[in-house]
């Protein structure tokens, strides 16, 4: 990232957090909050849901590898720096997306969020079925 991007990475620049969310207290980096998301999902999600999580991971930041814009940047970080968070936390589990978060995405990211969940509850209904094919 360019210098002038790191001056907007600071604290201050962070959007607001409601309810119990710990506020993140400085943006990681790319490239050590990649490697964070990695050992979070090693760390505290089942192995199917790992495998998953990683795949979208790499793909969301391979996506944005080239994103030269300041305000996109930041916001991408801070994204995935909170749900490293919500993560770690273990608050996921039961967690529901905010309506604001949802009506500010585009039809793309939308279109993304239901072939992410479509995924998910593919992965779910092959362990409970276990030896059953299709």
């Amino acid at each position: 990232m360019q210098p002038a991007l790191r001056l907007l990475a600071n604290p201050s620049a962070l959007g607001s957090t409601k309810g119990l969310k710990p506020a993140p207290l400085a943006l990681l980096p790319p490239i050590p909050l990649y490697r964070r998301l990695f050992r979070t999902h090693r760390k505290f999600l089942p192995p199917e849901m790992r495998l998953l999580g990683d795949e979208y991971v790499k793909s969301e930041f391979r996506a944005h590898q080239k994103t030269e814009n300041p305000m996109h940047i930041i916001g991408f970080l801070t994204e995935w720096q909170m749900y490293a968070q919500e993560i770690e936390g273990e608050s996921w589990r039961d967690g529901k997306i905010e309506k604001g978060k949802i009506d500010k995405m585009s039809d793309q990211q939308l279109g993304q969020l239901y072939e992410l969940m479509q995924a998910i509850q593919k992965a779910s209904r092959g362990s409970d079925d276990g030896s059953q094919s299709d």
